[in-house]
């Protein structure tokens, strides 16, 4: 049920029965607007003034039909109400319009179309590293769930302009389009960069010969499910050790990540000696390497001085990277 059309139901049927017992009136008695419209609404309020002017037969029956057109209608209603209110979907509507405040206030975040098999892990693992996301769904069922988990969510078409809007596409990170067809991701993309020009945009795709079109679209990656599942699976078979330490890392809240934290400009470690950078100890992170212009070192030496847009690639809890992304670039 629209909760906006009920209630614009209800208040034309209320009008209509108004217009009627005016008119009524008027044209049976042969009484002033104001008279008729007065008797029409002590008679439906049942407040029991009495009549306006004396009624004929004929202005009684009508008044008679009058009670039980308006009482069935006034019921009808009150019945709507407290459907509404009963129901929950009033709370809901407040939910969603706190919601989306709450949205409208959010930058860095991360943006995923679509809430289906794949984007269900993407949002787990948005969650387990402490980032903001936001879900544009169209599945009014998938939507209520999100919202009832307290979940960020949007009601909308992800490939329509004004339902990345909602979600904060201009102030987003990024944003990952899982959508069941290639042909909605790619417009997605499409959308999306027009929309925001720096946003990072990685596409889910399910044929591996869409990737390049993918990316002169405007995509910065795109992924073929079949693709990594293939590679996981001669995991599984020349590499299992390895293969269990990263699934460890990925299926447990409390494990290790291995991810990558940009030097800002203005942090107090640029031009400073890995070695003498303070906040790695105390973290606990592990550096793995450190990307320098288009060249990585991998297990980077203690002399490896740091510049303003290097990039480090580390590994940690969730907690103890957040630590270190926040030293690095606001410090």
């Amino acid at each position: 049920m629209n909760p906006l059309k009920e209630a614009l139901r209800i208040v034309a049927l209320l009008g209509l029965i108004l217009l009627v017992g005016v008119l009524g009136y008027h044209l049976i008695e042969g009484w002033p607007i104001f008279d008729a419209l007065y008797m029409t609404v002590i008679t439906l309020a049942t407040v029991g003034y009495g009549e306006t002017h004396p009624l004929s037969t004929a202005g009684r029956a009508f008044t008679l039909l009058l009670i039980l057109g308006g009482m069935g209608i006034i019921l009808y209603g009150i019945t709507e109400l407290t459907t509404f209110i009963v129901e929950g979907e009033m709370s809901g509507i407040l939910r969603r319009r706190r919601m989306h405040r709450t949205i409208n206030k959010l930058s860095k975040h991360y943006i995923i179309c679509g809430w289906g098999n794949t984007g269900y892990y993407v949002l787990e693992e948005l969650f387990r590293t402490r980032r903001p996301a936001v879900v544009v769904e169209k599945d009014l069922a998938k939507v209520n769930k999100l919202a009832e988990k307290g979940i960020f969510v949007v009601e909308g078409d992800a490939t329509s302009d004004a339902s990345l809007v909602s979600a904060g596409i201009k102030r987003a990170e990024g944003l990952i389009t899982t959508l069941p067809t290639d042909r909605d991701n790619l417009f997605v993309v499409i959308t999306a960069r027009g929309l925001n020009p720096t946003l990072r945009i990685i596409a889910k795709i399910d044929e591996v010969s869409s990737r390049d079109k993918f990316l002169r679209s405007g995509a910065s990656a795109a992924i073929s499910s079949d693709f990594i599942g293939g590679l996981r699976m001669v995991s599984e078979m020349v590499r299992p050790e390895t293969t269990n330490f990263l699934d460890t890392m990925l299926r447990e809240s409390s494990a290790l990540r291995v991810e990558d934290v940009r030097v800002g400009a203005q942090s107090r470690y640029v031009d400073k000696p890995l070695g003498t950078c303070d906040v790695f100890a105390k973290a606990g992170v592990l550096v793995l390497s450190v990307k320098q212009g288009n060249a990585f070192r991998f297990n980077p030496l203690p002399s490896v001085v740091l510049n303003a847009g290097d990039t480090l690639v580390m590994m940690g809890s969730p907690e103890q990277l957040q630590t270190v992304r926040a030293a690095l670039s606001h410090s």
